[in-house]
Order: C-alpha cells, then structure tokens, then sequence
C-alpha cells in the first residue's frame, strides 16, 4: 500500500484538474465562438471558415503546441491580410499561400528560429497592433450598419461622415435597416461593457462578448427587426476547398510566394509575441519557441490544404484561459472539441444572429487593440520611438500590413545603428607635461570608423600619444584593424603610440565568446547525434 502513494497525485487532486480544465474549456469555447464568426465575415471568407480554423487549432496546434497554455485560432490580426489575399488572388490561390506560409513556418521552426521572432522593437509591434486595430475598427464600423465597407483603410475612414448620416437622417419616415442594424450594434457594444463593469461576481467566468451577442440576437428576433444575419451552412464540412492539380501550380508563382513569407511572419510575430504575454499570466511551464512556432506551421498547412482561413496564437482567448483555470493543454484540446460539436449538431442556431452584431464586437476589439495610452509609455524611451509607433500605424493605414510592418522594422533598426554611433574619441594635451592622451569611450564599430580615423589622423605626426580605452564598452574588428594600421604608421613616421592591446582586444565579441564544442553545437539536426551514430562500437 505504501507504493501507491507514489503512483501520481491523489485522485481528489486528479479530479479537481479535470473539472478545472473542463469549465476553463468552455469558457474559451463561449469566447471563441462569437469572435471566429465575426472575424469570419469581416475577412470576407466562405462562412464556417474560422470556426474550422479554430477546431484545428484546439485539435491539432493544441496537442502540439510549445505554450500548453495558448489558444490558437482566427485573429483579428489577420483580418485585414486575408480580406487583401482574398480580393487580390481569389479563394483558390488563397489556400495556396496560406499552406505555403504554414510549410515555411515548419521549416523556420526546423531551423531554430523561433526566438528571432521576439526580436522586434515594442514600438513596431504596438504600431502594428494599433494599424490593424484602426483598420478593423474603421472598416467594420460600415458592415455594422449594415452598409458594405471600401477598398482600403483610407478611404472607410473617409467616410466614416456618410455611413454617420445613413445612421442618424431617416430615409423619409421610415427607419431605414442602416439606424436598426446600428442600433443593435450599440446595444451589442453596451452590454459588452456594462458586463464587463457590473457583472455579478458569480456570473463574471461568462465572457461578455457571449452576453452582448445574446442579448442583441434576442432584441432583433423580439422586434424581427429587418436587419443581415449571418448564413452558416448546414454541412460546415463543405467550406474546405482541397488543392487541385492546377492550383498546385501556383507554389511556383513569386508573388504567391512572397504573399507566404509575408503572412508567415506576421502570423509568427503575433503568435509568439502572444506566447510571451501568456507567460506573464501564469506560473507553469514556459514557451518552448521553436515547438510553439512548428505547431503553427502544421496547423496553417492543414488550414491551406483545406482552404479555410489561417491561424495564431490569440491572446484574448488564451487569456481567458488562464483566467478560467486552466493548467494544461487539456482546456485548448477540449475547446476545440467544444466547436466541433456545436458546429456539428446546432448550425442553425448561427444563423439567428445579426450581422451587426458581430461586427460590434469587432468594432470593439479593435478599439481595444488601438491602445493610444500606449504612447506615455514609449514616450519614457524616447521621442523616437514615438515616431517609430505612429509610422507603423500609418502606414499600414494607407498601404498594407506587411509594407508597415517591414518599414517599422528597418526604422528600429536604423534607429539602433545610428544609437551606436555613441563613440566619442576626444584628444587631450596636459599642460604641464606636453603628453598626448586619445581617450575612446562608447561602442566602436564599423559605423563609427569615420568618427576614429578623424580623431587618429588629428595626431601629431611624430607625437608620442598614450590610447586610453577605460571607458570603451566594445570594439570591432574594423576598428581593431584601423587602431593597428594607424599604430604601424604613426611609428614609422617617428611617433610612438601606447595602446593596450590585451585590452582592447578584450573588448571584442569575437575574443570574449567561448569556444564552441562542434560535436556538441546543435544545428537543426542535432550532429552530436549523428557523430555518436558514425563512431565504431568499442
């Protein structure tokens, strides 16, 4: 019997984390539910598309994932990329990309890239959060009224002031379907909010999306207000769309391809941003990148085989389930389960909700993604990243996510170049004994090499000088190579110049990292592995 104790944890304890990870389940299905079809008709897809984005993100990334904790499915991230593919390249070459972008983050995962991803400015990835949150936000606004959105970010916002008078100025004296769609819209948006503030505390693990989207679902069918529903199809199974043969030749086209790249790494920015975030939220295991980022690649395959829209990592729903409970992948696996069945056993309920209401809860999301109180808090690392913020944000309004994106990018970037242009080089003469002293201090690299030719070339020809370096933080192997050609010149000219080399060299990466063992580096395919396999049996 003494044994039996060491069999694993009491079964009371066993018991508590089933019921845990069950409502914690359930929860994020109540979440999921009114977000995927939202999303769904804001992308413009086939509708029942997202809900089978999200059942293979519980099914299968759910199993797989490297964040147990991180509920994967359609994001309103996304949106604005897949309403562009869609309208761009059409359904079938939509699928293509979406499977090709899932294979390239296979391979990035293979590669061991997935920490890079996290390599992105603050002030990129809120700009970026922020753009789609304005574009999501501006453009659902118009679908909401049930009024048909424009062609690009600019032009809804544009005319925001006509879609406010088709709300406000009757048509005659008649209320036209534009003022009760918007109607039920507020109502949605309110409920949202009013949950959110005053929900009893017994009643609080129910999302408030779900209760907006009731309560507006039960006004229009009081009323049989004369507003858009949404159309799910009886058989969700008929929204897959396989590749043909002649739609596989698209893998072959650049600008498919180039489509991928670009929604693989916005997918995998978001995802693993979103695992960071989640674990913040909890005190269990943390994110294994490169198996968070390999999940995403075999669920977006899937999505792209079955031509249904892509997915990430979420965090509303993966907030809420940490909130609900839930302490393993259990909850994630189980919400998919949860959709399936819906989906399979009550379609037609979908089919009762308003149009206007799920773009409410889009419209609101993307509020919340905006997140302008953001800017005090750049604004406490400088003006420039401010600017790097409000450039991303722009420019994903007026071109697209990825030209944003990547432009966002290289101004960090070049703002990181210009940051280690710090070195100072200042050469000083004491008055009492004539010495030359070159005092360096900052960064010195390549991108500071005109800063130090101009302070050695300011040397006296047949000076003797003394390189002071203690407050030198780096050098590179550019600015190691002038120092020496310098030294060599400045002797052979009669000069003497004292510099430390010891030191100096010290100071560069290349001297300072520790020799790798190759047997042990491991490369994509572990070579310790392969070498042990090759050795003769002793």
């Amino acid at each position: 019997m003494a044994l039996a104790a060491s069999d694993g944890p009491p079964a009371s304890s066993r018991v508590s984390v089933y019921k845990s990870e069950l409502f914690s389940s359930f929860v994020v299905f109540l979440v999921a539910l009114p977000l995927c079809m939202g999303i769904t008709v804001a992308s413009g897809a086939p509708p029942g598309s997202r809900i089978m984005t999200a059942i293979i993100g519980g099914l299968v990334v759910g199993w797989l994932a490297g964040c147990p904790l991180q509920v994967s499915g359609p994001a309103a991230g996304l949106t604005v990329i897949v309403w562009e593919l869609i309208h761009t390249h059409g359904v079938e070459k939509y699928g293509i990309i979406v499977l090709l972008a899932g294979f390239i983050q296979i391979v990035w995962a293979w590669l061991h890239v997935g920490h890079w991803f996290r390599a992105v400015s603050p002030a990129v990835v809120r700009g970026m959060l922020a753009g789609i949150g304005l574009l999501i936000f501006v453009g659902q606004i118009h679908v909401m009224i049930d009024d048909v959105p424009h062609g690009s970010g600019l032009a809804n916002i544009l005319s925001l002031p006509n879609a406010f008078m088709k709300t406000v100025v009757p048509d005659g004296s008649i209320a036209t379907p534009h003022q009760e769609a918007a109607w039920i819209g507020l109502l949605t948006i309110a409920t949202i909010l009013l949950w959110t503030a005053y929900a009893p505390k017994l009643l609080r693990a129910v999302p408030a999306v779900l209760i907006g989207v009731l309560t507006a679902t039960g006004v229009t069918i009081l009323f049989e207000l004369p507003i858009s529903h949404i159309t799910f199809p009886d058989n969700p199974f008929k929204v897959f769309h396989f590749p043909t043969l002649d739609s596989m030749a698209h893998l072959l086209d650049p600008t498919i391809l180039t489509e991928a790249v670009g929604l693989a790494f916005i997918a995998s920015v978001e995802t693993l941003l979103s695992a960071t975030a989640v674990d913040q939220l909890h005190t269990g295991p943390r994110t294994k990148y490169n198996r968070e980022l390999f999940s995403q690649g075999v669920g977006n395959t899937l999505c792209g085989l079955g031509g249904v829209l892509p997915m990430t990592g979420v965090i509303v729903r993966s907030a809420a389930n940490v909130q609900a409970g839930a302490k393993t992948r259990a909850s994630a696996i189980l919400h998919g389960v949860w959709l399936l069945l819906f989906v399979g056993a009550l379609p037609f309920v979908l089919n009762l909700i308003p149009t206007a209401s799920l773009e409410a809860v889009l419209v609101y999301t993307g509020y919340k993604l905006m997140n302008f109180g953001v800017v005090r808090d750049l604004r406490r690392h400088g003006q420039s990243e401010v600017w790097i913020y409000a450039l991303t944000m722009g420019l994903i309004v007026l071109t697209n996510l990825l030209t944003g994106v990547m432009i966002g990018v290289g101004l960090a970037a070049a703002k990181l170049i210009y940051t280690t242009q710090n070195l100072e080089a200042h050469l000083h003469r004491e008055q009492e004994t004539g010495h030359l002293t070159l005092q360096l201090a900052g960064i010195a690299t390549f991108v500071s090499l005109p800063r130090l030719a101009t302070a050695v070339e300011n040397i006296p020809p047949h000076a003797e000088v003394q390189v002071s370096i203690t407050s030198l933080r780096h050098i590179d192997h550019a600015c190691l190579d002038l120092l020496q050609s310098w030294q060599n010149m400045h002797e052979a000219g009669g000069g003497r110049a004292h510099i430390e080399w010891d030191k100096l060299r010290g100071l560069s990466y290349q001297t300072r990292k520790p020799d790798r063992n190759l047997a042990a580096y491991q490369w994509p395919y572990p070579l310790s592995i392969w070498m042990d396999k090759r050795k003769p049996a002793a």
